[in-house]
C-alpha cells in the first residue's frame, strides 16, 4: 500500500476540486463530495463555484481555501486520505 502523505493529498484534492468547481465534472463530484465528506463540503464547493463564477481571479483564494479545509479534515480523520485521494482520481478523470 501506498504511503499517503495528507498535506500533499490536501494539496491535489484543492487544485482538483477548484479546477472541476467550473466544469461539468462539478455535478458529479458535488454528489461524491457531499456523501463522502458531509453536506457542509458540499456548500462550500457550491459556494466555490459560485465565486469562480463571479470573479475570474478567485482560483488561487478559493484553492488556498480548500486546501486549509482539506488540511484540517486530514487531520481530524486521517482515514479519509484514502477517500479523498479516490475522489481526486475519478475527478481528474471527469475533467475536460
Amino acid at each position: 500500500m501506498a504511503v499517503l502523505h495528507p498535506r500533499r493529498v490536501a494539496w491535489e484534492g484543492a487544485r482538483i476540486f477548484v479546477s472541476a468547481a467550473n466544469t461539468d465534472a462539478y455535478w458529479w463530484l458535488s454528489d461524491t463530495v457531499g456523501h463522502y465528506l458531509g453536506s457542509m463540503y458540499q456548500l462550500e464547493l457550491c459556494e466555490t463555484r459560485l465565486r469562480l463564477q463571479a470573479e475570474a481571479d478567485a482560483i488561487y483564494a478559493e484553492a488556498g481555501a480548500w486546501r486549509a479545509r482539506l488540511d484540517e479534515l486530514l487531520d481530524t480523520h486521517p482515514a479519509a486520505a484514502a477517500i479523498l485521494t479516490q475522489m481526486i482520481s475519478e475527478t481528474t478523470s471527469r475533467l475536460p
